[in-house]
């Protein structure tokens, strides 16, 4: 009897302690991705990082969407790196478009172990974010923060495939004095890393061309009610409104702008230059102006081709980045067959001396990673979508056919964090 008892109580214990187990692998398999590899192939993860969900997550789809592009052509190419059978796999995070968040995704990133990063979306997640990155030596590419604080940071990690903000800023600037032109003007930002930035380097090359900027407002990146800022622009009479945020805030804002009768134009960066803004609008959208790092879609020697494979695999238009996320990843690829290999620490210097044909153009680096000879483009709203008016490539404004607004009336609430 005590025997038996003995052997009960040894194979409860044995019974446990394999519950346990049971338990704990499922936990630890799922911590990294599955990886649909042949035998024998070599996995390359590719972190991406944009905000998936929340009042941009459009966006943060559409850069996910050009990653996974690439990523799949690639793994149809039988890639060798180093005399090896390759496999890339795209580990895509959430980052909320939150600092904070955008730090520990981060940090999962570098435990992963991942052989770059393609991202983040917004410069409020993409500069906290670097740091890390750059600590831990992993490449970073972002597709589309154009605040230039990302890098003159001095880390060797960062890279980006858009003009910044100082280009952005600038040509919105000149164009709004030269062409549009304007003689007062009203700049409302969202406190954002990427509103703010943006706005500053507006108002300082306008200001350069003798603009008066009448009022500077503030609001936040969640905010959805305008109103009072902008009864408090009407009564200054300026002939534009610079908006410096996304989508998700500039489409209703222009929307309330037409309910309180006022006819100032609205201008932008390439946060609202996409299709959910003409929806968020509305009919007050059509004569608006925004820009877009890069040459007119048209223009772009890889854009037609890559549009209609876009739509034939995800079944969606393009908002704006997934193109240059796309070359992103292409380059990152790019950088690791000349080295030979993944490891960020053999190929980083590759990196830096890319020289790449892609679907958005010409891709170089300059010593801070920046992309060399950035253009920017600025569209206006004409029958419901988006037309390029002006392309501007370093310091001169290309053909521009916009008339300019007639002379308006039209700041905002408290600050906020994160996007782009």
């Amino acid at each position: 009897m005590t025997l038996a008892r003995y052997s009960l109580i040894a194979s409860a214990v044995v019974a446990l302690t394999a519950c346990g187990n049971k338990e704990e692998t499922p936990a630890a398999e799922t911590a990294a991705p599955v990886s649909a590899t042949a035998p024998g192939d070599v996995v390359i993860k590719i972190g991406h990082a944009a905000p998936l969900t929340g009042n941009i997550a459009h966006l943060g789809k559409d850069n996910e969407n050009g990653v996974r592009l690439a990523i799949d052509e690639l793994n149809t190419e039988n890639v060798e790196i180093g005399g090896k059978k390759v496999k890339f796999e795209m580990v895509s995070e959430d980052d909320q478009a939150d600092p904070k968040t955008a730090t520990t995704v981060a940090q999962r990133f570098v435990d992963a172990k991942v052989a770059g990063v393609i991202g983040h979306l917004n410069s409020g997640t993409t500069i906290p974010a670097s740091k890390i990155y750059s600590d831990a030596g992993i490449p970073q590419i972002s597709p589309s923060a154009t605040n230039a604080a990302y890098t003159q940071q001095g880390f060797k990690t960062a890279f980006r495939v858009i003009a910044n903000d100082i280009a952005q800023g600038g040509a919105l600037g000149e164009f709004a004095a030269t062409t549009l032109k304007a003689k007062k003007v009203a700049i409302i930002d969202d406190r954002t890393a990427y509103g703010q930035g943006l706005a500053d380097e507006f108002e300082k090359a306008a200001k350069a061309k003798g603009v008066t900027v009448v009022g500077r407002e503030f609001t936040t990146n969640q905010a959805t009610d305008f109103m009072a800022i902008l009864t408090t622009i009407k009564g200054k009479k300026p002939d534009i409104i610079f908006y410096g945020g996304m989508d998700a805030q500039a489409g209703p804002l222009t929307q309330q702008l037409k309910k309180l009768g006022v006819s100032a134009k609205v201008i932008g960066g390439d946060g609202f230059q996409t299709g959910e803004y003409i929806k968020l609008a509305g009919d007050n959208a059509e004569g608006q102006y925004a820009s877009q790092p890069g040459m007119p879609k048209d223009k772009m020697p890889g854009f037609g081709a890559f549009n209609e494979k876009y739509k034939a695999k995800f079944n969606t238009d393009i908002q704006i980045y997934a193109p240059f996320t796309y070359d992103a990843t292409r380059v990152m690829v790019a950088a690791m067959k000349k080295a030979g290999s993944s490891d960020p620490a053999k190929y980083l210097p590759e990196m830096a001396k890319t020289d790449y044909a892609g679907v958005t153009g010409p891709i170089k680096f300059d010593a801070k990673g920046d992309i060399l000879g950035g253009n920017v483009t600025v569209y206006q709203v004409k029958n419901g979508v988006w037309e390029a008016v002006a392309t501007v490539g370093g310091a001169a404004l290309a053909p521009a056919a916009a008339p300019a607004p007639a002379p308006a009336d039209a700041a905002a609430p408290a600050p906020a964090e994160a996007p782009k």
